[in-house]
């Protein structure tokens, strides 16, 4: 039997199955199984569901998941292929972001096949089933949730914003993730003019810049010197992360480490910064090719690592054909049973630049998910093929929002 596959405009795509189970109850959005809602739409913190559901709940983790992660070039494991990984206790923040989803818990597995054009062409609606950020919408596209911030506050007027981290949350390769990442994104990357040639207006206010202060290792503020309110808007709809992970780019960065520039230069490279640029494409858009496809003439002396990510699926595969992920063994998230998300083990996305070939590949199921480059000229014959090719289309009233 085919899979089914998904075309929308705008959607979340989820694969749904039985129970894997847990201690706590399986709550879903279409059955709250009498557990009340908590302080943001459709998630919750740990402590608070517990709370609301009167459990204490008990993990569970991908049966693939250490197979996953030896794939996962630069991180941890034991030779020759034993694939070694922490305890999922150890992997999870001390209080996981706990998302309920839609209509059922789901099961783990799977590869999610997507179009693109090419890089950085016709890639947002792939990105967006990975990627995170500080703080996201909610499915109101109104209300600013958590994400990889447990919450945040302003000061009365709006001039200085503060983000509370989780502690115990890990990039990718089990380094520790704190407020020292986002002070590092800030000072020495996005305002950097030797890897960001022009910095971008959001991290200016009034063409000014902000200042960053380290709380505390799960405590980071952004002093502003001017009032600013869309700068939490900003964190909550941009690509543009508010991090980087200062442990994997600072051993490249000069300010850090007085042998990057030898480092670099015996790499191919000019000094350090050309590193950082090479890894992030001179820009702060997280869908950027890594240094095995952007210096091709350099990238033999340049370690195969794939740089750390925070988001649900991590690069181990690239070439000028497309790339494949597998699931990050260290995301922050969990579903309301307990299993840490994504379900989905590997995402796999070809370039295809022509749009009769994008079509053709459409219309033979060949993806499970399309959004942007779609024209409503192709609507008919998308609509025709829905039964051959077990897909849905969904048609939006406005088609502004697509």
């Amino acid at each position: 039997m085919k899979k089914p596959r998904y075309l929308l405009c705008i959607g979340l795509l989820a694969v749904t199955g039985s129970a894997l189970g847990a201690n706590c109850p399986a709550v879903t959005v279409a059955d709250m199984k009498g557990v009340g809602a908590g302080n943001f739409p459709q998630q919750y913190d740990l402590a608070e569901f517990e709370r609301l559901a009167g459990c204490n709940m008990k993990f569970s983790e991908n049966p693939e998941i250490a197979k996953l992660n030896q794939r996962i070039r630069g991180n941890p494991k034991l030779p020759p292929l034993a694939p070694k990984l922490p305890p999922l206790a150890e992997r999870l923040p001390a209080e996981p972001l706990v998302v309920a989803p839609y209509a059922s818990i789901g099961k783990y597995g799977g590869v999610f096949d997507m179009l693109s054009n090419a890089t950085e062409a016709g890639t947002s609606d792939f990105l967006a089933m990975r990627h995170v950020n500080l703080v996201r919408y909610s499915d109101d596209l109104q209300t600013i949730v958590p994400n990889i911030a447990k919450g945040w506050e302003w000061n009365d007027d709006f001039t200085q914003l503060t983000f509370f981290l989780r502690k115990g949350h890990k990039w990718s390769d089990g380094h520790p993730f704190t407020a020292e990442d986002v002070k590092y994104w800030y000072d020495n990357f996005a305002l950097n003019p030797k890897v960001i040639e022009k910095p971008k207006g959001y991290v200016l206010v009034g063409d000014k810049r902000m200042t960053v202060d380290v709380i505390d290792p799960q405590t980071v503020r952004f002093n502003l010197p001017a009032p600013k309110p869309g700068l939490l808007v900003h964190f909550a709809n941009s690509y543009a992360q508010g991090f980087q992970p200062k442990h994997f780019l600072g051993k490249w960065d000069p300010e850090l480490n007085p042998d990057a520039n030898k480092m670099a230069q015996a790499a191919g490279f000019e000094d350090g910064y050309e590193v950082i640029s090479n890894y992030y494409g001179n820009s702060d858009w997280t869908d950027t090719p890594s240094p095995m496809l952007r210096s091709p003439n350099k990238v033999s002396k340049l370690p195969a690592d794939t740089h750390p990510t925070l988001e649900s699926h991590i690069l181990v595969a690239e070439s000028t054909e497309g790339r494949h992920l597998v699931a990050n063994p260290y995301f922050h998230q969990v579903d309301t049973a307990g299993n840490q998300l994504p379900y989905i083990s590997e995402q796999d996305e070809i370039y295809v630049n022509e749009d009769e070939v994008r079509l053709l590949k459409l219309v033979n199921a060949e993806a499970d998910f399309k959004a942007q480059s779609l024209q409503l000229s192709t609507a008919p014959l998308l609509l025709e093929n829905q039964e051959k090719g077990n897909y849905t289309v969904h048609l939006k009233p406005e088609i502004r929002e697509c």
